[in-house]
């Protein structure tokens, strides 16, 4: 009989740094929220009907509807660059 060598495939989890959310505002009226399209499976389906909900449920708030320059898997340090200095909130959509 010879020797086998087995592997563990769970590897090793990065080390995550975490951050804290940021602060709530008192309100949305007035305020522009930013929906934005991680381009992950139908996010932006759900992104979609959150802005009609906004629409006909919310109508001091504005809301801008925006896809991410490429796909999920790379930053898109412009589009974070608009919603910060154009946006008052933001809501990320990731897909289901």
């Amino acid at each position: 009989m010879g020797t086998i060598t087995v592997l563990n495939p769970m590897g090793y989890p990065p080390k995550v740094n975490a951050k804290p959310m940021a602060p709530r505002l008192e309100t949305l009226n007035g305020k522009t929220v930013y929906l934005v399209d991680c381009r992950f499976d139908d996010s932006d389906l759900l992104l979609k009907q959150m802005q009609g909900w906004f629409e006909e449920n919310m109508p001091g708030v504005r809301t801008r509807f925006i896809q991410i320059r490429n796909v999920y898997t790379r930053d898109d340090p412009e589009t974070w660059e608009e919603v910060k200095e154009n946006g008052d909130a933001a809501i990320i959509g990731v897909g289901h």
